[in-house]
C-alpha cells in the first residue's frame, strides 16, 4: 500500500456511504457500501483475507469514496455505481429480463398477446411465466381454441387465419361484444386453472389419433398437453392464502454465495431462480443488496409480499421496494423460507468443485501465467492472428481473455489496407499500430499481456511498433506452432526465449485456448470475407441481376451452390423472370466448370 493511501484511509469518516477500489489503470474494479465507512475500508488492509479478498487487495491502487446521509441512500447510490461501472469483482446478476405474461386487450375485437410490460389499459393479465417457451405453447394452443383477432383486415378481407377458423373479426359477421365476453371468460377461466376439462379433451384426441395409427397428430396432442402441464398443472397448491409472494434463501461458505428466489403466484409455486457468485463484504449486506438489485435493476416483476430468513434487516428493503416484508417464525411460510435456505446450501455445496476447477482453468491459470513471466498477473490479454490465402483478401483478427476467459464483445476483425500480397511482418505491423494508435486515441484499457500468433519475426515488429512507434512498453510473447498446427512453445523477452511451461498444467492449456480461439475467430472472418466476394463476384456480371436480386436468391438458398443445383421454376417462384433465372443457373455452372 502507498504512502497516497494510507493518508486517505486515516481520513475516512465514520459515516454512511459508498467505496469505490481502483486498479493501477484507474479502473473501477470493485464498489461496496457501509454504515460506517471508515471501518469498512481499513478492513480490506487488515488482517488475514480469504483468496478473493486477497486477489482483490492484491490490485488496489487508489480508492475513493461517497458520503450519503442515509444507509438507504448508500444502497441506491452503490446499485447505480456498480451499474455505471461494472465492477469485475462485483455481483453478477443474470442478464436483465424480465417474465413474459399472457394478456387479453381491451378493444373491440379483443387479442392475445404475450407482453413483458404490465400497463393499467384495461386488458386482462396472466403471469408471470417463468417458463417462457411453455407459456408461448400454451398462447398457441388457446389460438387454436378461441377465434380471438389476429390481424388487422377489415371486415370481409379475409386472413389466413379465418381460413383456419382462429380469427373472426375480419369475417363478414364479426363476433358481437357478448361474444367475445363469452370467449374472454372461457380464457380468463382456462389460464385461472378451469384448464383441465380441456386436458381431458386433448387425452382423448390423442388416444384416438394414436388408435388409429396416425403418431403425428397424437404427438402433437401430448405436446400440446405437456405445454398445458409445465405452465399450469405443475404449479401445486402450496398456500391457502392466494397473494403473490417471492421467498429468499441464501448460503455462503468459502467466499461463495448463493441466493436461491422461489415465485408463488396465487398460493402456486411456479418456478425458482438460483443465482451463485463469489463475495467480497459481509454477507447479509451482500444479501440485501442483491434483493435490492434483484427487482430496481433487473426488472423482475415486484410481488406483494417478500420472504426473508430471520435475522434479515428488512426495513431496509421494505423503504426501498415499497412492498409488505416479513422474516415468518412459525407456519408454513417458515418452512418455505427454510426450504429456499436449504436449497441454497445443497446448490452451493454441490457447485463448489465446478467453480474450483473453473478457477483453477482461469484465474489461477492466469496468475501461474504471470509467475512464469515474470510480469504482474495479466489479468487482460489481447492476441493476434492474420488469415490469407497466398495474399488474397488478408484479414486479421484480435480477441481479448479477461482473467482466463474470453470477452467476445472486445473482439475486433480488421481488413488489412496496407500491405500487397502474403506479408505477414507487414500485416502484424499495421493491425498493432492501428489497434494501439486506436487505444490511445481514444484512452481504452490497456492490456497486461499482449501475444501474437507467430515466432521471432512477428514479436519483432510488434514490439518495434509498441516501443519505438507508440512508446508503449507492454509485455509481448510469441505462440509457436508444431507440424500438427498445434500449440509448440511460448517465446517471450528481448532476444525472445522458450518459456518452459508444462504441458499438463493450466497455464499451457489457457495460451492453447488463447491461440485456438484467436486462430479460429481470424479463419471465420477471411472466409465469410473470400464468400461474399465470391458472391459478388460471380452474380454482379449477370445481366439482369441485380442488387436486389441477388438478395432476393441468396435469402431464399443460402448458398451458391444451392442456387447451381436449383431447377428454373424454383428460380421463377421468386419473382424473377425465366429467361433471368436460366441464365443465372447456366452462369454458374458454366464458372463451376472452369
Amino acid at each position: 500500500m502507498n504512502d497516497n493511501m494510507k493518508e486517505k484511509l486515516q481520513l475516512i469518516p465514520e459515516k454512511p456511504g459508498c467505496y469505490l477500489m481502483k486498479d493501477k489503470h484507474g479502473t473501477v474494479i470493485y464498489v461496496g457500501k457501509s454504515k460506517k465507512l471508515k471501518d469498512r475500508v481499513r478492513s480490506y488492509f487488515t488482517g488475514a483475507h480469504d483468496k478473493k479478498t486477497t486477489r482483490l487487495v492484491q490490485e488496489i491502487k487508489d480508492f475513493e469514496y461517497i458520503i450519503t446521509s442515509s444507509e438507504m441512500e448508500a444502497l441506491i447510490l452503490e446499485m447505480n455505481l456498480i451499474k455505471k461501472h461494472d465492477p469485475k469483482y462485483n455481483v453478477m446478476l443474470k442478464d436483465d429480463k424480465s417474465y413474459p405474461y399472457l394478456k387479453i386487450t381491451s378493444e373491440r375485437h379483443p387479442r392475445l398477446l404475450i407482453t413483458r410490460q404490465v400497463k393499467d389499459d384495461g386488458g386482462k393479465y396472466f403471469g408471470p411465466y417463468p417458463n417462457v417457451v411453455a407459456a408461448r405453447e400454451t398462447k398457441k394452443l388457446l389460438d387454436r381454441l378461441y377465434p380471438l383477432r389476429k390481424c388487422n383486415n377489415p371486415r370481409g378481407r379475409y386472413c389466413l387465419y379465418y381460413h383456419m377458423g382462429q380469427c373472426l373479426a375480419c369475417s363478414d359477421q364479426p363476433p358481437t361484444n357478448d361474444e367475445y365476453e363469452r370467449i374472454v371468460r372461457d380464457i380468463t377461466s382456462f389460464l385461472q386453472g378451469g384448464y383441465k376439462g380441456i386436458k381431458n379433451i386433448l387425452e382423448e384426441k390423442m388416444y384416438k389419433a394414436s388408435n388409429e395409427l396416425k403418431f403425428e397428430r397424437a404427438k402433437e396432442y401430448r405436446d400440446q398437453i405437456q405445454h398445458i402441464e409445465a405452465v399450469m398443472e405443475q404449479q401445486k397448491i402450496i398456500l391457502n392464502e392466494k397473494i403473490d409472494l417471492d421467498i429468499f434463501g441464501y448460503y455462503y461458505d468459502k467466499g461463495w454465495m448463493c441466493v436461491q428466489v422461489f415465485f408463488v403466484r396465487q398460493g402456486k409455486l411456479i418456478e425458482r431462480e438460483v443465482s451463485i457468485f463469489p463475495y467480497l463484504d459481509e454477507a447479509e449486506d451482500v444479501f440485501i443488496s442483491f434483493i435490492a438489485r434483484f427487482y430496481m435493476h433487473k426488472h423482475h416483476p415486484k410481488p406483494k409480499r417478500i420472504l426473508l430468513p430471520i435475522g434479515t434487516e428488512i426495513e431496509l428493503i421494505e423503504k426501498l421496494l415499497e412492498v409488505d416484508v416479513h422474516t415468518p417464525f412459525r407456519g408454513k411460510k417458515r418452512e418455505l423460507v427454510e426450504m429456499a435456505m436449504k436449497n441454497a446450501k445443497v446448490s452451493l455445496e454441490e457447485r463448489f468443485s465446478l467453480i474450483e476447477r473453473d478457477e483453477e482453468r482461469t484465474i489461477v491459470a492466469v496468475e501461474k501465467l504471470g509467475d512464469a513471466l515474470h510480469i504482474e498477473t495479466p489479468h487482460r490479454i489481447e492476441a493476434f492472428d492474420n488469415s490469407n490465402i497466398q495474399g488474397v483478401d488478408p484479414v486479421s483478427a484480435m480477441v481479448v481473455f479477461i482473467d482466463g476467459k474470453p470477452a467476445k464483445k472486445e473482439y475486433r476483425k480488421y481488413k488489412i489496407k496496407h500491405v500487397e500480397g502474403p506479408d505477414d511482418y507487414d500485416t502484424m505491423r499495421e493491425v498493432i499500430r492501428r489497434r494501439y494508435t486506436r487505444v490511445l486515441k481514444e484512452n481504452l484499457p490497456l492490456p497486461d499481456l499482449i501475444i501474437v500468433d507467430g515466432g521471432k519475426g512477428q514479436m519483432s515488429v510488434a514490439r518495434d511498433v509498441l516501443e519505438n512507434e507508440l512508446g508503449l512498453d507492454i509485455p509481448l510473447c510469441g505462440l509457436v506452432k508444431d507440424a500438427y498446427h498445434r500449440t509448440s512453445e511460448l517465446l517471450y523477452g528481448d532476444p525472445p526465449e522458450a518459456i518452459p511451461l508444462s504441458r499438463k498444467s493450466q497455464e499451457f492449456y489457457l495460451v492453447q485456448r488463447i491461440q485456438d480461439e484467436v486462430h479460429r475467430f481470424a479463419v471465420t472472418f477471411h472466409r465469410k470475407r473470400r464468400e461474399k466476394g465470391m458472391f459478388q463476384s460471380e452474380l454482379d456480371h449477370i445481366p439482369g441481376v441485380g442488387e436486389k436480386r441477388k438478395k432476393t436468391l441468396m435469402r431464399h438458398f443460402k448458398s451458391l451452390e444451392r442456387i447451381r443445383r436449383a431447377q428454373i421454376e424454383d428460380i421463377t417462384k421468386l419473382g424473377i423472370p425465366q429467361n433471368v433465372a436460366k441464365e443465372v443457373i447456366e452462369h454458374l455452372n458454366h464458372e463451376k466448370e472452369k
